[in-house]
Protein backbone atom coordinates (compact mmCIF):
# COMPACT_ATOMS: atom_id res chain seq x y z
CA UNK A 1 0.00 0.00 0.00
CA UNK A 2 1.49 3.07 -0.95
CA UNK A 3 2.22 6.36 1.60
CA UNK A 4 0.03 9.02 1.05
CA UNK A 5 1.29 12.25 2.03
CA UNK A 6 -0.75 15.07 4.57
CA UNK A 7 -0.34 18.86 3.93
CA UNK A 8 0.52 20.59 6.85
CA UNK A 9 -1.10 24.01 6.91
CA UNK A 10 0.70 26.09 9.56
CA UNK A 11 -1.41 28.88 11.63
CA UNK A 12 1.07 30.24 14.31
CA UNK A 13 0.97 33.29 12.34
CA UNK A 14 -2.51 33.76 12.64
CA UNK A 15 -4.21 31.61 15.04
CA UNK A 16 -1.38 31.37 17.47
CA UNK A 17 -0.73 35.20 17.39
CA UNK A 18 -4.49 35.58 18.55
CA UNK A 19 -3.47 34.15 21.95
CA UNK A 20 -3.19 37.07 24.27
CA UNK A 21 -0.07 38.80 24.95
CA UNK A 22 1.62 36.93 21.94
CA UNK A 23 1.42 39.80 19.19
CA UNK A 24 4.53 39.84 17.11
CA UNK A 25 6.07 42.64 14.75
CA UNK A 26 6.80 41.92 11.31
CA UNK A 27 10.12 40.96 11.78
CA UNK A 28 9.69 38.58 14.53
CA UNK A 29 6.84 36.87 11.79
CA UNK A 30 9.22 36.84 9.16
CA UNK A 31 11.76 34.91 11.27
CA UNK A 32 9.57 32.22 11.96
CA UNK A 33 7.94 32.08 8.36
CA UNK A 34 11.65 31.35 7.15
CA UNK A 35 11.55 28.65 9.84
CA UNK A 36 8.20 27.23 8.70
CA UNK A 37 9.56 27.45 5.76
CA UNK A 38 12.69 25.60 6.70
CA UNK A 39 10.68 22.82 8.39
CA UNK A 40 8.67 21.82 5.01
CA UNK A 41 5.51 23.04 6.07
CA UNK A 42 2.73 23.03 2.70
CA UNK A 43 0.68 26.26 3.77
CA UNK A 44 1.54 29.17 5.98
CA UNK A 45 -0.91 30.58 7.14
CA UNK A 46 0.92 34.88 7.36
CA UNK A 47 -1.89 36.27 8.91
CA UNK A 48 -5.70 38.37 8.29
CA UNK A 49 -4.46 41.11 6.28
CA UNK A 50 -7.84 43.09 6.42
CA UNK A 51 -7.28 43.30 10.10
CA UNK A 52 -4.23 46.16 10.21
CA UNK A 53 -1.84 47.87 8.52
CA UNK A 54 0.98 45.54 10.31
CA UNK A 55 -1.10 42.50 9.05
CA UNK A 56 -1.22 43.74 6.29
CA UNK A 57 2.27 44.98 6.30
CA UNK A 58 3.34 41.82 7.33
CA UNK A 59 1.46 39.12 5.07
CA UNK A 60 2.65 40.88 2.16
CA UNK A 61 6.80 40.59 3.08
CA UNK A 62 5.78 37.01 4.14
CA UNK A 63 4.76 36.26 0.82
CA UNK A 64 7.91 38.27 -0.81
CA UNK A 65 10.01 35.69 1.55
CA UNK A 66 8.97 32.39 1.53
CA UNK A 67 10.32 29.95 -1.57
CA UNK A 68 9.28 27.13 -1.30
CA UNK A 69 5.34 26.90 0.85
CA UNK A 70 1.87 27.87 -0.75
CA UNK A 71 1.16 31.68 1.54
CA UNK A 72 -2.46 31.71 3.01
CA UNK A 73 -4.12 35.28 3.69
CA UNK A 74 -7.21 34.57 5.84
CA UNK A 75 -10.93 36.46 5.61
CA UNK A 76 -14.44 36.80 5.88
CA UNK A 77 -16.74 36.30 3.23
CA UNK A 78 -17.04 40.06 2.64
CA UNK A 79 -15.45 41.57 -0.96
CA UNK A 80 -13.10 44.22 0.53
CA UNK A 81 -11.85 41.25 3.02
CA UNK A 82 -10.31 39.22 0.09
CA UNK A 83 -9.65 42.44 -2.20
CA UNK A 84 -7.17 43.24 0.45
CA UNK A 85 -5.70 39.95 1.05
CA UNK A 86 -5.57 39.36 -2.51
CA UNK A 87 -3.07 42.90 -2.80
CA UNK A 88 -1.02 41.14 0.39
CA UNK A 89 -0.77 38.41 -1.56
CA UNK A 90 0.56 39.22 -5.06
CA UNK A 91 3.94 38.41 -4.30
CA UNK A 92 3.60 34.99 -2.78
CA UNK A 93 5.21 32.11 -5.49
CA UNK A 94 1.55 30.39 -4.34
CA UNK A 95 -0.60 32.18 -3.11
CA UNK A 96 -3.93 31.41 -1.25
CA UNK A 97 -7.15 33.35 -0.26
CA UNK A 98 -8.59 31.31 3.12
CA UNK A 99 -12.40 32.60 3.01
CA UNK A 100 -15.51 31.14 4.63
CA UNK A 101 -18.17 31.91 6.77
CA UNK A 102 -20.02 30.20 10.25
CA UNK A 103 -22.49 27.03 9.43
CA UNK A 104 -23.78 26.07 12.97
CA UNK A 105 -27.28 27.32 13.15
CA UNK A 106 -26.04 28.93 16.39
CA UNK A 107 -23.47 31.13 14.31
CA UNK A 108 -26.54 31.76 11.46
CA UNK A 109 -29.08 33.04 14.42
CA UNK A 110 -27.16 34.66 16.80
CA UNK A 111 -24.38 35.75 14.31
CA UNK A 112 -25.66 36.47 11.02
CA UNK A 113 -29.11 37.00 11.96
CA UNK A 114 -29.42 34.51 8.99
CA UNK A 115 -30.95 31.71 6.88
CA UNK A 116 -29.48 28.84 5.57
CA UNK A 117 -30.01 29.18 1.81
CA UNK A 118 -28.50 32.78 2.90
CA UNK A 119 -25.49 31.19 3.65
CA UNK A 120 -25.30 29.38 0.88
CA UNK A 121 -25.55 31.67 -1.15
CA UNK A 122 -22.88 33.69 0.91
CA UNK A 123 -20.16 31.11 0.28
CA UNK A 124 -21.13 31.11 -3.36
CA UNK A 125 -19.85 34.68 -3.63
CA UNK A 126 -17.04 34.53 -1.10
CA UNK A 127 -15.33 31.46 -3.26
CA UNK A 128 -16.12 32.69 -6.55
CA UNK A 129 -15.06 36.41 -5.76
CA UNK A 130 -11.66 35.14 -4.32
CA UNK A 131 -11.43 32.74 -7.60
CA UNK A 132 -10.69 36.05 -9.76
CA UNK A 133 -7.69 36.79 -8.29
CA UNK A 134 -6.13 33.27 -6.86
CA UNK A 135 -6.68 29.97 -7.79
CA UNK A 136 -5.96 28.16 -5.06
CA UNK A 137 -9.03 29.27 -2.40
CA UNK A 138 -9.47 27.23 0.95
CA UNK A 139 -12.67 27.45 2.19
CA UNK A 140 -14.02 27.13 5.53
CA UNK A 141 -17.23 26.70 7.46
CA UNK A 142 -16.66 27.73 10.73
CA UNK A 143 -18.22 26.37 13.80
CA UNK A 144 -18.61 22.70 11.30
CA UNK A 145 -17.99 20.67 14.20
CA UNK A 146 -21.31 21.68 15.50
CA UNK A 147 -23.35 21.71 12.29
CA UNK A 148 -25.68 19.49 10.90
CA UNK A 149 -23.63 17.33 8.95
CA UNK A 150 -26.42 17.62 6.19
CA UNK A 151 -26.42 20.67 5.60
CA UNK A 152 -22.65 20.90 5.92
CA UNK A 153 -22.22 19.13 3.04
CA UNK A 154 -24.86 20.92 0.88
CA UNK A 155 -22.49 23.93 2.10
CA UNK A 156 -19.31 22.54 0.78
CA UNK A 157 -20.52 20.93 -2.42
CA UNK A 158 -21.49 24.66 -3.31
CA UNK A 159 -18.21 26.00 -2.44
CA UNK A 160 -16.71 23.28 -4.16
CA UNK A 161 -19.25 24.19 -7.05
CA UNK A 162 -17.95 28.04 -6.95
CA UNK A 163 -14.19 27.01 -7.29
CA UNK A 164 -12.71 26.03 -3.72
CA UNK A 165 -9.73 23.86 -3.90
CA UNK A 166 -9.52 23.26 -0.58
CA UNK A 167 -12.36 22.42 2.07
CA UNK A 168 -11.18 23.65 6.21
CA UNK A 169 -13.63 21.16 8.44
CA UNK A 170 -12.83 23.55 11.68
CA UNK A 171 -13.71 22.34 15.14
CA UNK A 172 -13.66 25.69 15.99
CA UNK A 173 -15.10 25.25 19.82
CA UNK A 174 -13.17 22.44 20.49
CA UNK A 175 -16.61 20.08 20.88
CA UNK A 176 -16.22 17.16 19.14
CA UNK A 177 -15.47 13.88 20.32
CA UNK A 178 -12.83 12.16 18.03
CA UNK A 179 -15.37 9.51 16.61
CA UNK A 180 -17.92 12.33 15.78
CA UNK A 181 -15.39 14.32 13.82
CA UNK A 182 -13.82 11.03 12.01
CA UNK A 183 -17.71 10.09 10.46
CA UNK A 184 -18.07 14.13 9.75
CA UNK A 185 -15.11 13.77 7.28
CA UNK A 186 -16.36 10.66 6.22
CA UNK A 187 -19.61 11.79 5.36
CA UNK A 188 -18.42 14.48 3.61
CA UNK A 189 -16.14 12.04 1.38
CA UNK A 190 -19.06 10.49 0.67
CA UNK A 191 -21.66 13.64 0.29
CA UNK A 192 -20.05 16.04 -1.40
CA UNK A 193 -20.52 17.05 -4.68
CA UNK A 194 -17.35 17.21 -6.66
CA UNK A 195 -14.92 15.71 -3.05
CA UNK A 196 -12.77 14.41 -5.61
CA UNK A 197 -11.47 17.45 -6.69
CA UNK A 198 -10.93 19.21 -3.51
CA UNK A 199 -8.77 18.52 -0.35
CA UNK A 200 -10.49 18.02 2.46
CA UNK A 201 -8.88 19.91 5.88
CA UNK A 202 -8.72 19.21 10.01
CA UNK A 203 -8.89 22.50 12.24
CA UNK A 204 -9.24 21.32 15.62
CA UNK A 205 -9.31 22.91 18.63
CA UNK A 206 -8.02 22.51 22.10
CA UNK A 207 -11.01 23.41 24.30
CA UNK A 208 -11.35 19.65 25.83
CA UNK A 209 -8.24 18.62 25.10
CA UNK A 210 -8.93 16.45 22.13
CA UNK A 211 -7.50 18.59 19.24
CA UNK A 212 -4.68 16.21 17.91
CA UNK A 213 -7.00 13.13 18.21
CA UNK A 214 -9.72 14.94 16.46
CA UNK A 215 -7.16 15.62 13.15
CA UNK A 216 -5.66 12.23 13.42
CA UNK A 217 -9.49 10.96 13.49
CA UNK A 218 -9.95 13.50 10.56
CA UNK A 219 -7.08 12.73 8.50
CA UNK A 220 -7.83 8.48 9.53
CA UNK A 221 -11.29 9.15 7.53
CA UNK A 222 -10.16 10.81 4.18
CA UNK A 223 -8.48 14.65 5.32
CA UNK A 224 -5.98 15.25 3.47
CA UNK A 225 -4.90 18.82 5.11
CA UNK A 226 -4.04 19.25 8.85
CA UNK A 227 -4.12 22.88 10.04
CA UNK A 228 -2.05 23.11 12.93
CA UNK A 229 0.38 25.33 15.50
CA UNK A 230 3.81 25.38 17.04
CA UNK A 231 3.74 23.97 20.12
CA UNK A 232 -0.48 24.25 19.91
CA UNK A 233 -0.50 27.47 20.65
CA UNK A 234 -4.11 29.60 20.23
CA UNK A 235 -7.52 31.02 20.73
CA UNK A 236 -8.27 30.32 24.32
CA UNK A 237 -6.82 26.28 24.75
CA UNK A 238 -5.14 26.16 21.27
CA UNK A 239 -4.91 24.72 18.31
CA UNK A 240 -3.25 20.92 17.29
CA UNK A 241 -0.32 21.22 17.74
CA UNK A 242 2.18 20.59 14.77
CA UNK A 243 5.10 18.74 16.34
CA UNK A 244 2.39 16.29 17.40
CA UNK A 245 0.63 15.36 14.87
CA UNK A 246 3.96 14.96 12.71
CA UNK A 247 5.38 12.41 14.72
CA UNK A 248 2.22 10.61 15.24
CA UNK A 249 2.02 9.58 11.56
CA UNK A 250 6.08 9.48 11.80
CA UNK A 251 5.30 6.15 14.84
CA UNK A 252 2.39 4.96 13.22
CA UNK A 253 3.42 3.26 9.87
CA UNK A 254 0.13 1.80 9.95
CA UNK A 255 -1.91 4.78 8.64
CA UNK A 256 0.41 5.02 5.52
CA UNK A 257 0.73 8.39 5.97
CA UNK A 258 3.66 11.05 5.48
CA UNK A 259 4.36 14.57 5.96
CA UNK A 260 7.04 16.57 4.29
CA UNK A 261 8.25 17.62 8.15
CA UNK A 262 11.75 18.12 8.78
CA UNK A 263 11.25 16.41 12.44
CA UNK A 264 14.68 17.18 13.50
CA UNK A 265 13.89 20.82 13.52
CA UNK A 266 11.10 20.48 15.65
CA UNK A 267 12.84 21.06 18.96
CA UNK A 268 14.38 24.06 17.65
CA UNK A 269 11.63 25.57 16.13
CA UNK A 270 9.63 25.17 19.19
CA UNK A 271 11.78 27.40 21.42
CA UNK A 272 12.22 30.05 18.59
CA UNK A 273 8.43 30.67 18.71
CA UNK A 274 8.16 29.96 22.67
CA UNK A 275 11.00 32.67 23.20
CA UNK A 276 9.43 35.46 19.76
CA UNK A 277 5.87 35.27 21.36
CA UNK A 278 7.27 34.43 25.36
CA UNK A 279 4.84 32.07 25.36
CA UNK A 280 5.91 29.02 27.92
CA UNK A 281 6.03 25.73 27.19
CA UNK A 282 4.55 23.40 29.59
CA UNK A 283 7.44 21.06 30.50
CA UNK A 284 5.26 17.55 30.13
CA UNK A 285 4.46 18.83 26.45
CA UNK A 286 4.42 16.19 24.11
CA UNK A 287 7.46 16.24 21.92
CA UNK A 288 8.96 19.59 22.57
CA UNK A 289 8.44 19.83 26.60
CA UNK A 290 11.98 20.11 28.66
CA UNK A 291 10.23 16.62 30.63
CA UNK A 292 9.33 15.20 27.21
CA UNK A 293 12.14 12.82 27.19
CA UNK A 294 13.39 12.85 30.93
CA UNK A 295 13.37 10.14 33.84
CA UNK A 296 13.35 10.53 37.35
CA UNK A 297 11.76 7.29 38.56
CA UNK A 298 14.16 4.45 39.57
CA UNK A 299 12.54 1.76 36.89
CA UNK A 300 12.27 4.25 34.13
CA UNK A 301 15.86 5.26 34.43
CA UNK A 302 17.22 1.38 34.56
CA UNK A 303 15.35 0.71 31.77
CA UNK A 304 15.93 3.44 29.87
CA UNK A 305 19.78 3.52 30.34
CA UNK A 306 19.82 -0.59 29.38
CA UNK A 307 17.59 -0.04 26.35
CA UNK A 308 16.12 3.35 25.17
CA UNK A 309 12.80 2.14 23.80
CA UNK A 310 11.31 0.36 26.90
CA UNK A 311 10.19 3.40 28.39
CA UNK A 312 10.81 5.75 25.25
CA UNK A 313 8.92 5.75 22.10
CA UNK A 314 10.73 8.57 19.81
CA UNK A 315 14.07 8.77 19.95
CA UNK A 316 15.11 12.31 21.37
CA UNK A 317 17.83 13.14 18.09
CA UNK A 318 14.36 12.75 15.70
CA UNK A 319 12.82 15.76 17.01
CA UNK A 320 16.04 17.73 17.61
CA UNK A 321 16.80 16.46 21.31
CA UNK A 322 20.41 15.79 21.71
CA UNK A 323 19.68 12.79 24.06
CA UNK A 324 17.49 11.44 27.26
CA UNK A 325 17.94 13.22 30.43
CA UNK A 326 18.69 11.06 33.87
CA UNK A 327 17.04 13.21 36.04
CA UNK A 328 18.48 12.69 39.60
CA UNK A 329 16.07 12.84 42.73
CA UNK A 330 15.30 10.72 45.66
CA UNK A 331 13.23 8.81 43.28
CA UNK A 332 16.23 7.68 41.58
CA UNK A 333 18.38 4.42 41.48
CA UNK A 334 21.64 3.28 41.68
CA UNK A 335 21.40 2.73 37.98
CA UNK A 336 20.96 6.21 37.13
CA UNK A 337 23.28 7.56 39.79
CA UNK A 338 25.88 5.24 38.55
CA UNK A 339 25.08 6.27 35.20
CA UNK A 340 25.14 10.38 35.73
CA UNK A 341 28.31 9.56 38.15
CA UNK A 342 30.25 8.27 35.06
CA UNK A 343 29.26 11.11 32.66
CA UNK A 344 31.15 13.30 35.27
CA UNK A 345 34.44 11.17 35.39
CA UNK A 346 33.71 8.99 38.29
CA UNK A 347 33.77 5.19 37.64
CA UNK A 348 32.40 3.25 40.54
CA UNK A 349 32.56 0.10 42.14
CA UNK A 350 29.34 -1.76 43.28
CA UNK A 351 30.94 -1.33 46.79
CA UNK A 352 31.79 2.03 46.23
CA UNK A 353 28.53 2.87 44.48
CA UNK A 354 26.36 1.32 47.43
CA UNK A 355 28.72 3.56 49.79
CA UNK A 356 27.81 6.65 47.58
CA UNK A 357 24.03 6.47 47.67
CA UNK A 358 23.53 6.13 50.72
CA UNK A 359 24.93 9.86 50.66
CA UNK A 360 23.53 10.55 47.51
CA UNK A 361 19.57 9.42 49.16
CA UNK A 362 20.50 12.10 52.30
CA UNK A 363 21.38 14.85 49.53
CA UNK A 364 18.10 14.49 47.20
CA UNK A 365 15.70 13.68 50.45
CA UNK A 366 16.26 17.65 50.38
CA UNK A 367 16.68 19.02 46.99
CA UNK A 368 13.95 18.19 44.30
CA UNK A 369 16.52 17.40 41.67
CA UNK A 370 20.42 16.59 42.40
CA UNK A 371 22.52 18.34 39.64
CA UNK A 372 26.07 17.80 38.03
CA UNK A 373 27.73 20.12 40.35
CA UNK A 374 26.21 18.18 43.11
CA UNK A 375 27.52 14.81 42.63
CA UNK A 376 30.90 16.36 43.38
CA UNK A 377 29.57 17.07 46.78
CA UNK A 378 28.03 13.80 47.52
CA UNK A 379 31.40 12.11 46.75
CA UNK A 380 33.21 14.53 48.80
CA UNK A 381 31.09 13.55 51.51
CA UNK A 382 30.93 9.74 51.02
CA UNK A 383 34.81 9.98 50.49
CA UNK A 384 34.63 11.83 54.22
CA UNK A 385 32.25 9.44 55.91
CA UNK A 386 34.03 6.60 54.30
CA UNK A 387 37.68 7.83 56.42
CA UNK A 388 35.70 8.55 59.24
CA UNK A 389 34.15 5.34 59.64
CA UNK A 390 37.60 3.70 59.09
CA UNK A 391 39.45 5.35 61.64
Amino acid sequence: MSTEKVEIFDTTLRDGEQVPGCKLNTAQKLKIAARLDELGVDVIEAGFPVSSPGDFKSVTEISKLVKNATVCGLTRALKKDIEVAAEALKYAKRPRIHTGIGTSDSHIKYKFNATREEIIERAIQAVSYAKTFVEDVEFYAEDAGRTDNEFLAKVCSAAVKAGATVLNIPDTTGYCLPDEYGQKIKYLKEHVEGIHKVRLSCHCHNDLGLATANAIAGISNGARQIECTINGIGERAGNTALEEVVMILRQHPRLNLTTNINSKLLYDTSNMVSREMGMFVQPNKAIVGANAFAHSSGIHQDGVIKNRETYEIINPVDVGVTESAIVLTARSGRAALAYRAKKMGYELTKFQLDNVYVEFLNFADVRKEVVDNDIHEIMELSRKNNIARAS
